[in-house]
Protein backbone atom coordinates (compact mmCIF):
# COMPACT_ATOMS: atom_id res chain seq x y z
CA UNK A 1 0.00 0.00 0.00
CA UNK A 2 1.19 3.78 -1.08
CA UNK A 3 0.52 5.73 2.45
CA UNK A 4 2.71 8.86 1.34
CA UNK A 5 3.69 10.70 -1.67
CA UNK A 6 5.63 13.86 -1.59
CA UNK A 7 6.61 15.74 -4.42
CA UNK A 8 5.78 18.88 -6.27
CA UNK A 9 1.89 19.65 -7.19
CA UNK A 10 1.33 20.08 -11.14
CA UNK A 11 -2.01 20.07 -10.88
CA UNK A 12 -4.70 20.96 -8.73
CA UNK A 13 -8.62 20.79 -8.88
CA UNK A 14 -11.20 20.62 -6.36
CA UNK A 15 -11.71 16.46 -6.93
CA UNK A 16 -7.93 15.69 -6.90
CA UNK A 17 -4.56 16.92 -7.40
CA UNK A 18 -1.66 15.52 -8.98
CA UNK A 19 2.07 15.10 -7.98
CA UNK A 20 5.03 14.68 -9.66
CA UNK A 21 7.78 12.64 -7.76
CA UNK A 22 10.55 12.21 -9.92
CA UNK A 23 8.98 12.36 -12.97
CA UNK A 24 6.20 10.35 -12.25
CA UNK A 25 2.75 11.90 -11.73
CA UNK A 26 0.34 10.17 -8.92
CA UNK A 27 -2.62 11.20 -9.92
CA UNK A 28 -4.35 11.66 -6.39
CA UNK A 29 -8.17 11.61 -5.11
CA UNK A 30 -9.18 14.32 -2.12
CA UNK A 31 -11.62 15.81 -0.19
CA UNK A 32 -13.49 19.30 -1.48
CA UNK A 33 -12.07 20.73 2.12
CA UNK A 34 -8.20 19.68 1.13
CA UNK A 35 -8.57 22.03 -2.14
CA UNK A 36 -8.06 25.19 -0.56
CA UNK A 37 -5.44 24.33 1.62
CA UNK A 38 -2.91 22.72 -0.94
CA UNK A 39 0.36 24.97 -2.02
CA UNK A 40 0.64 26.72 -5.05
CA UNK A 41 1.52 24.94 -7.93
CA UNK A 42 4.89 23.74 -8.60
CA UNK A 43 5.78 23.82 -4.55
CA UNK A 44 5.91 20.97 -2.47
CA UNK A 45 3.35 18.88 -1.42
CA UNK A 46 2.54 15.64 1.47
CA UNK A 47 -0.18 13.86 0.89
CA UNK A 48 -1.06 10.43 3.66
CA UNK A 49 -2.59 8.73 0.87
CA UNK A 50 -5.20 5.02 1.00
CA UNK A 51 -4.34 2.80 -2.05
CA UNK A 52 -8.04 1.28 -3.38
CA UNK A 53 -7.30 -1.82 -5.61
CA UNK A 54 -10.33 -2.85 -7.91
CA UNK A 55 -9.91 -4.85 -11.09
CA UNK A 56 -10.28 -2.13 -13.20
CA UNK A 57 -8.10 0.48 -11.63
CA UNK A 58 -5.59 1.47 -9.01
CA UNK A 59 -6.60 4.84 -7.07
CA UNK A 60 -5.06 6.84 -4.89
CA UNK A 61 -6.91 9.06 -2.39
CA UNK A 62 -5.11 11.85 -0.42
CA UNK A 63 -5.39 13.94 2.66
CA UNK A 64 -3.28 16.15 4.74
CA UNK A 65 -3.05 14.28 8.06
CA UNK A 66 -3.06 10.76 9.22
CA UNK A 67 -5.79 11.37 11.38
CA UNK A 68 -8.20 12.43 8.18
CA UNK A 69 -6.94 9.09 6.56
CA UNK A 70 -7.51 7.07 9.30
CA UNK A 71 -11.07 8.31 9.37
CA UNK A 72 -11.43 7.47 6.04
CA UNK A 73 -10.12 4.06 6.21
CA UNK A 74 -12.53 3.80 9.21
CA UNK A 75 -15.78 4.89 6.99
CA UNK A 76 -14.57 1.93 4.86
CA UNK A 77 -15.27 -0.46 7.37
CA UNK A 78 -19.01 1.00 7.30
CA UNK A 79 -21.31 -1.19 5.08
CA UNK A 80 -22.33 0.54 2.08
CA UNK A 81 -19.96 3.08 2.30
CA UNK A 82 -17.55 2.41 -1.23
CA UNK A 83 -14.14 5.36 -1.37
CA UNK A 84 -16.35 8.14 -3.37
CA UNK A 85 -19.00 8.05 -0.55
CA UNK A 86 -16.21 8.50 2.56
CA UNK A 87 -14.45 11.12 0.16
CA UNK A 88 -17.85 12.94 -0.10
CA UNK A 89 -18.37 12.63 3.81
CA UNK A 90 -14.81 13.89 3.90
CA UNK A 91 -15.84 17.03 2.13
CA UNK A 92 -18.10 18.33 4.22
CA UNK A 93 -17.31 19.10 8.14
CA UNK A 94 -14.01 19.61 8.85
CA UNK A 95 -12.35 16.04 10.95
CA UNK A 96 -12.79 17.69 15.07
CA UNK A 97 -16.41 18.39 13.39
CA UNK A 98 -17.32 15.12 12.13
CA UNK A 99 -16.16 13.51 15.10
CA UNK A 100 -18.48 15.98 17.00
CA UNK A 101 -21.02 14.71 15.08
CA UNK A 102 -20.55 10.60 15.61
CA UNK A 103 -20.03 11.57 19.37
CA UNK A 104 -23.39 13.32 19.66
CA UNK A 105 -25.22 10.89 17.70
CA UNK A 106 -26.62 13.74 15.25
CA UNK A 107 -28.06 11.67 12.29
CA UNK A 108 -29.76 14.78 11.49
CA UNK A 109 -26.46 17.01 11.00
CA UNK A 110 -24.46 13.91 9.02
CA UNK A 111 -28.14 13.02 6.87
CA UNK A 112 -27.29 17.08 5.62
CA UNK A 113 -24.09 15.75 3.66
CA UNK A 114 -25.32 14.93 -0.33
CA UNK A 115 -25.87 11.42 -1.16
CA UNK A 116 -25.86 10.38 2.94
CA UNK A 117 -29.32 9.70 3.12
CA UNK A 118 -30.94 8.98 7.00
CA UNK A 119 -30.40 4.84 7.23
CA UNK A 120 -26.73 5.61 6.14
CA UNK A 121 -25.95 8.69 8.73
CA UNK A 122 -27.70 6.31 11.44
CA UNK A 123 -25.17 3.27 10.70
CA UNK A 124 -22.30 5.62 10.42
CA UNK A 125 -22.65 6.69 13.77
CA UNK A 126 -23.95 3.97 15.34
CA UNK A 127 -20.50 1.81 13.91
CA UNK A 128 -18.14 4.76 14.17
CA UNK A 129 -19.36 5.36 18.04
CA UNK A 130 -17.36 2.41 18.74
CA UNK A 131 -14.90 2.37 16.50
CA UNK A 132 -13.59 6.46 17.13
CA UNK A 133 -12.01 6.60 21.10
CA UNK A 134 -11.75 10.11 21.67
CA UNK A 135 -7.87 10.65 22.17
CA UNK A 136 -7.48 14.38 24.08
CA UNK A 137 -8.70 14.18 26.96
CA UNK A 138 -7.66 10.10 28.24
CA UNK A 139 -3.95 10.21 26.43
CA UNK A 140 -3.75 13.70 28.68
CA UNK A 141 -4.39 11.94 31.73
CA UNK A 142 -2.11 9.48 31.29
CA UNK A 143 0.61 12.09 30.54
CA UNK A 144 1.23 11.58 26.80
CA UNK A 145 1.39 14.35 23.92
CA UNK A 146 -1.62 13.62 22.12
CA UNK A 147 0.21 14.36 18.94
CA UNK A 148 2.59 11.44 20.07
CA UNK A 149 -0.66 9.64 20.78
CA UNK A 150 -2.08 9.74 18.14
CA UNK A 151 0.20 9.03 15.28
CA UNK A 152 1.15 5.89 17.87
CA UNK A 153 -2.47 5.01 17.92
CA UNK A 154 -2.55 5.45 13.72
CA UNK A 155 1.12 3.08 13.72
CA UNK A 156 -1.25 0.34 16.10
CA UNK A 157 -4.42 0.42 13.77
CA UNK A 158 -2.43 0.31 10.99
CA UNK A 159 -0.15 -2.80 12.13
CA UNK A 160 -3.99 -4.66 12.44
CA UNK A 161 -5.01 -3.78 15.80
CA UNK A 162 -8.69 -2.04 16.59
CA UNK A 163 -8.52 1.39 17.74
CA UNK A 164 -10.10 0.25 20.84
CA UNK A 165 -7.43 -2.03 21.47
CA UNK A 166 -4.34 0.16 20.63
CA UNK A 167 -6.09 3.13 22.47
CA UNK A 168 -6.05 1.27 26.11
CA UNK A 169 -2.06 -0.34 25.44
CA UNK A 170 -1.02 3.13 24.40
CA UNK A 171 -2.96 4.44 27.79
CA UNK A 172 -1.42 1.87 29.73
CA UNK A 173 2.06 2.30 28.43
CA UNK A 174 1.92 6.37 29.26
CA UNK A 175 1.24 5.61 32.58
CA UNK A 176 4.61 4.00 33.68
CA UNK A 177 6.59 7.03 31.68
CA UNK A 178 5.26 10.17 30.63
CA UNK A 179 7.90 11.97 28.47
CA UNK A 180 7.79 8.53 25.99
CA UNK A 181 9.17 9.00 22.30
CA UNK A 182 6.71 7.49 20.08
CA UNK A 183 9.16 4.62 19.02
CA UNK A 184 9.06 3.81 23.25
CA UNK A 185 5.70 4.15 22.71
CA UNK A 186 4.45 1.86 20.35
CA UNK A 187 7.15 -0.93 21.89
CA UNK A 188 5.39 -0.28 25.35
CA UNK A 189 1.72 -0.84 23.91
CA UNK A 190 2.88 -3.83 22.40
CA UNK A 191 4.04 -5.73 24.90
CA UNK A 192 0.68 -4.94 26.65
CA UNK A 193 -1.19 -6.22 23.42
CA UNK A 194 0.98 -9.13 23.18
CA UNK A 195 -0.18 -10.31 26.80
CA UNK A 196 -4.12 -9.52 26.00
Amino acid sequence: MIALIRGHLIIKAPQYSVIDVNGVGYKIFIPLSTFPKLPPLKEEVTLHTYTNVREDAIQLYGFLSIEERDFFITLLTISGIGPKMGLNIMSGPSLSNLMEIVENGDVNRLSMIPGVGKKTAARIVLELKEKLVPLSSSTEEAGLDPKVAADALSALVNLGYSRVQAHEAINTAGKSCKDMSIEEIIREALKTLAKS
